[in-house]
């Protein structure tokens, strides 16, 4: 049984849908990415569970026991937001404490707790600090040391990596990953960034407009995309349309591509073909479908560079490459590698 299970979950704000009959499964000790687009619905998603909105329909269980009619503090669930939501009169020692007084913890336990959060998030030696001494970066580990510290059932984070810097945002992602395992906690994690719920998260849950465009792990996700809308969204804009044919290839205005199937491509069904930006390789490798074309741009991008194919069939395409094959303007020939080209059914591309 699922620790965690949402069933047909519909909300809306007046004429507006947010959430269209999302279900959804989490295991016990799993750290679920809820990623799309702004707007798709995964904040109003995360309010739900956490009881600060209700839902028009659909039903919310932990344990197997609903929760619909619990008050939030009751829930058991920790929360995290992009904006820390630190109390300023608080130093860090009385943030992260203050869900351990209202269990009524005696003074010992709630020293120690406290000690052994602040140890685990970084900040040892941190506890008399004022919050407004600290940077964004220290101030989001008290944030999580806090939502800790009550040993909640879930873990609700709500973009809380969002108004870092770059550099710092990327540091935090494998020090929080590494924090969840360590704790084992159960974990629903928004945001909109698809790196940011790679790294963190075993499972994703991809919203659009307020439906559940698919679930699976970060590599399912990445490779066997849902449909043309959940390609884009993850940044693959290399995609054609082509039909199966018999001895396996899709036949394209690039020519008959070798290729992944999804599951139940027949001959003679249409479909479309996602083209991965790293599947060019150079012409002297041993399989796949040559294209040729005009380089159209080539931009360094500090680990590759990104270049424009623009083919005489009058598809564009656009690649990552170690080094550039040529001058913009100039003729180029690349190999596509079959494992970085992905067909899905055209079906699901329309209805998307």
């Amino acid at each position: 049984m699922a620790f965690l299970e949402l069933e047909q979950i519909t909300k809306t704000y007046g004429e507006l849908q947010v959430l269209r009959g999302v279900s959804l499964s989490v295991e016990a000790g799993t750290v679920a990415a809820l990623l799309g687009p702004s707007g798709c619905g995964k904040t109003t998603l995360l309010r739900i569970v956490a009881g600060l909105e209700p839902a028009d329909s659909g039903s919310v269980r932990v344990a197997g026991e609903p929760v619909d009619q619990l008050a939030p503090h009751l829930r058991g669930f920790g929360l995290m937001f992009q904006d820390y939501a630190l109390f300023p009169h608080l130093d860090v020692a009385g943030n992260v404490a203050f869900g351990l007084r209202m269990q009524k913890l005696g003074r010992e336990e709630r020293a120690a707790r406290v000690h052994d959060l602040l140890d685990l998030v970084g900040l040892r030696g941190y506890g008399p600090r004022r919050v407004y001494e600290l940077s964004g970066g220290e101030r989001q580990r008290v944030a999580l040391a806090r939502a800790l510290a009550p040993r909640p059932r879930l873990l609700m984070l709500d973009e809380p990596l969002a108004a870092l810097d770059r550099t710092l945002r990327e540091r935090l992602q494998e020090e929080l990953r590494a924090i969840l395992r360590a704790v084992g906690v159960t974990a629903l994690y928004v945001t909109h960034d698809q790196e940011e719920a790679f790294a963190l998260a075993d499972v994703v849950a991809l919203l659009n407009a307020g439906r559940l465009e698919q679930i699976g792990s970060p590599e399912t996700i990445y490779h066997q995309p849902a449909s043309v809308w959940a390609a884009r969204f993850l940044g693959l804009s290399n995609i054609v349309a082509g039909v199966v044919q018999a001895n396996g290839r899709v036949a394209t205005a690039l020519g008959a591509l070798a290729c992944r199937l999804a599951d139940d491509m027949r001959p003679g069904a249409a479909a479309a073909v996602v083209i991965y930006p790293d599947a060019a390789q150079p012409v002297d490798s041993a399989t796949g479908t040559v294209v040729t074309g005009t380089l159209s741009e080539s931009q360094f991008r500090g680990r590759v560079y990104r270049v424009g194919l623009q083919h005489p069939g009058g598809v564009a395409l656009s690649f990552e490459l170690d080094t550039p094959p040529g001058a913009p303007g100039s003729a180029v020939a690349l190999r596509l590698d079959p494992a970085g080209v992905y067909a899905l059914p055209a079906e699901i591309a329309d209805n998307r």
